[in-house]
């Protein structure tokens, strides 16, 4: 083998890692786009804003036809919604067929679709509850007419609520009334090689248990260990949630599959703990931690999407407004990297 055709595939092979380093690098990490407020700016500014700041996916809760405009060509990866009012309608069939079609299809080959989120934190004794999987299996069946099946996957998203135990993090398993609901979907997930999005808030846990949880525990900042569950020993408090998930998983037939963080934050005002000095520690060390994995799943690095892009001051007053990185005029609240 002649030394230029060493050098080539040196290079190639070069280029290559490099390329995939980059992809990854600039992947790492997600923010969910929410638009309920009547001061932000207009998508493609948005797209914008996500690119120059190296953000590589992007998470969105209905198919705003601006927002998939202007995603593509973007390369931004991208989880797409279905709102919790149009699962039953998606129930039929035909209509799932026609949200495929007008919503995926028609952009799949510009805009990097990854998964489809049927339903964001459908309680399970809502009258909704009974549409989610029925929406999943529709949407799925007109991925499949459409041979997309393999490039974007169906799922839903849950939060912690569905736990009836979550300490120790082993101990985790699903309430009755949840099992009901999540069992069925848990199947599908493991038949389709789908991942679950679960909405995974340390905040939340923090302020309605600060009598049994440090602040530092939650912002990843606590010093040493704080909790030995066997084998594993948590150092925080989302670690310790997501692997409580994990746990309920492995109890109910899930134990291959994978949760991708699809919301994660902490608010800048409005409630307990709310302050852009724990906002910012807490957006910039869960960036850094998620390459780690957890304990259970440690040196697999975690899918995460942080909450939110902006501040959306049409949500209820209170912490809700104040989970944005940034500000309605597009300046970042805190000086955390993405990348």
């Amino acid at each position: 083998m002649s030394n230029k055709i060493v050098m080539a595939s040196l290079m190639l092979a070069l280029g290559l890692l490099l390329a995939g380093t980059e992809l990854t690098g600039a992947q790492s990490i997600g923010v969910c786009y929410g638009r309920n407020g009547d001061n932000l700016p207009s998508q493609a500014e948005v797209i914008e804003l996500y690119k120059a700041n190296s953000i590589g996916r992007m998470r969105i809760y209905d198919p705003d036809q601006a927002t998939l405009q202007a995603l593509k060509g973007s390369n931004i990866e991208l989880i797409l919604g279905v709102l919790n009012d149009n699962l039953q309608a998606l129930t039929d069939p035909a209509a799932a067929s026609n949200w495929v079609q007008n919503n995926v299809v028609a952009f799949s080959s510009d805009v990097k679709i990854k998964y489809i989120a049927v339903g964001n934190e459908v309680p399970p004794g809502d009258t909704k509850a009974q549409y989610v999987l029925p929406a999943m299996q529709n949407i799925q069946n007109a991925l499949a007419s459409a041979n997309l099946q393999g490039q974007i996957k169906v799922s839903t998203a849950i939060d912690s609520s569905l736990l009836a135990v979550s300490y120790p993090p082993s101990s985790g398993a699903f309430s009755d009334p949840a099992n009901q609901f999540i069992s069925p979907i848990i199947s599908f997930l493991v038949n389709n090689g789908s991942p679950l999005l679960a909405n995974i808030y340390p905040y939340v846990s923090y302020v309605q248990n600060m009598q049994s949880i440090d602040l530092a525990y939650a912002l990843f900042t606590s010093p040493g260990v704080v909790v030995t569950d066997g084998a594993y020993q948590y150092q925080n408090l989302f670690d310790a949630l997501v692997d409580s998930l994990y746990s309920a998983l492995e109890k109910a037939g899930g134990s291959s599959l994978a949760i991708v963080v699809s919301e994660s934050g902490w608010p800048s005002e409005g409630g307990t703990a709310a302050s852009p000095e724990n906002a910012g520690t807490y957006y910039a060390n869960l960036i850094s931690h998620v390459k780690q994995g957890t304990p259970k799943k440690a040196g697999q690095a975690i899918e995460a999407y942080l909450f939110a892009m902006f501040d959306e001051n049409l949500k209820a007053a209170g912490t809700e407004q104040h989970f944005g990185l940034f500000t309605p005029s597009k300046q970042p609240k805190y000086q955390i990297s993405f990348a």
